[in-house]
């Protein structure tokens, strides 16, 4: 009987995004249906950690409507069974570290009063390259049915939480009438058609966003190369990356995505998978950065309903010095996130990084967030000066 050959997860990915581009069914070509229950980006059932990468894309793939997926031993922890002659899909992922289990006098494993083995985790010398096979949750016997979430309980509406995200990257919008949307790297700046020339709110946010994927590779911020001529493979490959992220803001935003006006790079997308199995993986890891980039705007801009203005913080009479700016190194803890000037950027912007998840963003010095932080600097300046202030005079007094 002849051994079944092993194709690499990247080779099997493109070799099915190949076939579905073709048919006009790659994920990010399939036209958003607003009757339907919002779609979700794949995440583990057992965990709630949602795939990333090429992971994302390969679940993506198998057309499933449950956007939950776990391995066999997962279900079996929590009761329950894979269904007889169901098929697993393969994800991989980096191993940074592994679990040491301690062992009593008699070399056996000890366990806590829980039952779970006792240990230690401890780093790699090498990061090793792991596989798993995971089930989607239609397959599995006794798995909850998935309850959607109500959109009156979601924060924000989608389409208002849409304007907010793309406020809060800061980014240079020109709109003109026309039909040309693009985004400019040697001025930095993205052009779009006047909204309301968009047949609905949904689609003018989607390009948008798209349009904010290649502003994201400015060298300022993730330094992609995306100075490339139209028509070239370079210019294919940023537009498959943009055309990924897009879709994933999309779905993670609930606003969907329009594949329609990327229709032209089908074929250059195809013969690039073609010639290189290799480079949906890059674009997925690329696209996976412009993800994480441009929603991390929305976890660090300001949404409380605070009313007060930090500018009318800064103009008090307290008779204390003031910080006029953030200079580079200065830390602020600010809603419980603690936020570093790693760097001053052209055009009177800073770059902030969010010590809790290393994501940085640059802002520019009249952005909210920065008149926020440098609001909370001051009166933190102030209270430091009042306590050194109070500690002199107790001196002075004894």
């Amino acid at each position: 009987m002849a051994k079944k050959t092993f194709i690499p997860l990247h080779e099997q990915v493109a070799n099915q995004l190949i076939k579905k581009l073709e048919e006009g069914t790659a994920p990010w070509q399939l036209p958003w249906d607003n009757s339907g229950t919002p779609a979700q980006l794949p995440y583990n059932a057992v965990t709630g950690n949602r795939y990333k990468g090429i992971n994302c894309l390969s679940l993506m793939l198998a057309g499933r409507e449950d956007p939950r997926w776990l391995t066999f031993r997962q279900a079996l922890s929590k009761g329950w069974n894979v269904r007889r002659g169901e098929k697993a899909r393969l994800i991989q992922f980096v191993k940074t570290s592994e679990f040491v289990p301690k062992i009593d006098g008699q070399g056996n494993k000890r366990y806590d009063s829980k039952g779970k083995p006792e240990g230690i985790i401890v780093p790699l010398e090498r990061p090793i390259l792991s596989s798993a096979w995971v089930f989607n949750a239609q397959q599995i016997q006794g798995i909850p049915v998935l309850v959607a979430q109500d959109r009156e309980q979601q924060r924000w509406n989608p389409i208002e939480r849409a304007e907010k995200l793309l406020v809060a990257t800061g980014a240079k919008i020109n709109y003109v009438p026309g039909e040309k949307a693009f985004y400019n790297p040697m001025t930095d700046e993205i052009t779009l058609p006047l909204a309301s020339q968009f047949p609905a709110a949904h689609k003018f946010y989607e390009t948008a966003l798209h349009e904010t994927a290649h502003w994201s590779g400015h060298s300022s911020r993730l330094d992609r190369r995306v100075m490339n001529q139209v028509g070239s493979p370079a210019y294919a490959r940023e537009e498959l990356r943009a055309e990924i992220a897009s879709m994933l803001i999309g779905i993670e935003l609930k606003i969907g995505h329009d594949p329609g006006q990327h229709a032209a790079y089908v074929n250059s997308w195809v013969r690039t998978l073609r010639d290189t199995p290799a480079e949906i993986f890059a674009a997925a890891t690329d696209a996976e950065r412009i993800f994480d980039y441009i929603m991390a705007f929305e976890r660090l801009y300001d949404r409380s309903p605070e009313k007060a203005s930090s500018k009318a913080e800064l103009s008090n009479d307290s008779g204390q010095q003031k910080i006029g700016e953030l200079l580079p190194g200065q830390q602020v803890n600010y809603h419980n996130t603690t936020y570093k000037v790693t760097g001053m950027l052209k055009r009177g912007r800073i770059q902030l990084e969010d010590l809790s998840s290393g994501v940085t963003i640059a802002v520019n010095k009249d952005d909210h967030l920065y008149q926020r932080l440098l609001a909370v600097a001051n009166n933190q300046n102030n209270k430091e000066n009042a306590t050194e202030q109070a500690s002199t005079q107790q001196g002075i007094g004894r």
